[in-house]
């Protein structure tokens, strides 16, 4: 059974005469299509017994028949009222739709009166988000491979930017470095844009790449990813240039302990939960919790951020087929910050990486 097979299974078993899917990781994950409509409308229709229907604008509609796309795609020019089209192909294969599923996280309020506009009778009440977020939740051996490959390239990316880093050299002159060498390979998207965070700088753990001067005697930290057909890597590393000082080792000490030994101990049974806390516990032990000040991980695949969130309060049990980060960091304002990561995939007896360049202190400059 295919991933859209399950989704109408799932239509079917709840009762419901239609789902209307709009975000569009989602419709890649079941179609095969890949698009950003930015303002305009592309939705997935879903039967309980009928074939869906894709709606797109018309400008898409020989891509989306060129990804073997086997069902019926309708195109609209932007002069056209997408909602009225839209209910007109519903209204063909159900002429009282009362009972719809949406993606509640992801539909506009906007859009969903335009979906109640045309069917003023019918409930939207019921989300499909939990749904979908559970079916994205198991990686295929498909999908873990195209991750292996994205994360290969996330460490080329590492080589490539620790040897472009020499003291006075900016943080953004490093991250163009390593994109321009990424996209000389042929990988020409980032997952998301490259952080690289020199000395204090890196206790921002949501900062940004800037302008700021390489000096010597200071933790970089690098964050980066890559995209290989659709899925992501997503990794930290943090390397020295120069002296340390003692802090700054001690802390780099510490991080890599916690990250080492979460990412031994992940394997199915254990809980999310439970893993954020053998990481937590170290570093607060060592006298910097209040330095941690983000859960330990989460699940990546198609985009960075995904379902499950490894973190306090999260029971949910690891299988295998999870893929997630675990990514420890401490941020000391003022002095430096420290973040390790790899994302993982759990396997029947552990779990695997899919990033593999050092996480032992390295030098570079």
């Amino acid at each position: 059974m295919t991933q859209l097979e399950k989704v109408q299974q799932w239509v079917s078993d709840q009762e419901l005469d239609v789902a209307y899917l709009s975000d569009p990781m989602t419709i890649t994950y079941l179609t095969g299509f890949n698009s950003d409509p930015i303002e305009r409308i592309l939705a997935l229709l879903v039967f309980p017994n009928q074939d869906p229907f894709l709606f797109a604008p018309a400008l898409e509609v020989e891509a989306i028949k060129d990804t073997g796309w086997k069902y019926p795609v309708y195109g609209y020019l932007d002069h056209e009222h997408p909602f009225d089209m839209i209910a007109a192909q519903v209204m063909k294969r159900n002429s009282n739709p009362k009972n719809w599923a949406i993606e509640k996280s992801q539909l506009t309020i906007n859009r969903l009166a335009s979906l109640t506009e045309q069917f003023p009778k019918s409930h939207f009440d019921t989300d499909l988000t939990t749904m979908i977020q559970r079916l994205r939740l198991i990686k295929t051996n498909d999908e873990i491979e195209k991750l292996d490959e994205a994360g290969k390239w996330a460490d080329f990316a590492f080589k490539t930017g620790f040897d472009a880093v020499k003291i006075g050299r900016t943080e953004q002159q490093v991250a163009a470095d390593l994109e321009y060498a990424l996209k000389q390979h042929g990988i020409m998207q980032m997952s998301f844009e490259t952080l690289i965070q020199a000395g204090a700088h890196a206790a921002e753990p949501h900062g940004a790449t800037a302008a700021n001067k390489i000096a010597g005697d200071e933790l970089i930290l690098f964050d980066l990813g890559t995209v290989f057909e659709g899925y992501i890597s997503d990794a930290s590393r943090t390397v020295a240039v120069g002296k340390l000082n003692e802090k700054q080792a001690d802390i780099y000490k510490v991080c890599l302990e916690a990250q080492l030994t979460a990412q031994a101990a992940a394997k199915p049974g254990l809980t999310a939960a439970e893993l954020d806390k053998i990481a937590r516990d170290i570093i607060t032990k060592a006298g910097y919790g209040e330095y941690f000040i983000h859960r330990l991980g989460h699940g990546m695949g198609m985009s960075e951020h995904e379902f499950p969130s490894i973190m306090e309060g999260n029971t949910m049990q690891l299988e295998p087929g999870m893929c997630f980060s675990i990514e420890p960091g401490i941020y000391i304002p003022g002095v430096a910050g420290v973040r390790i990561e790899d994302c993982v995939h759990i396997t029947p007896d552990g779990c695997a990486p899919f990033t593999h360049t050092s996480k032992e202190l390295t030098y570079v400059g």
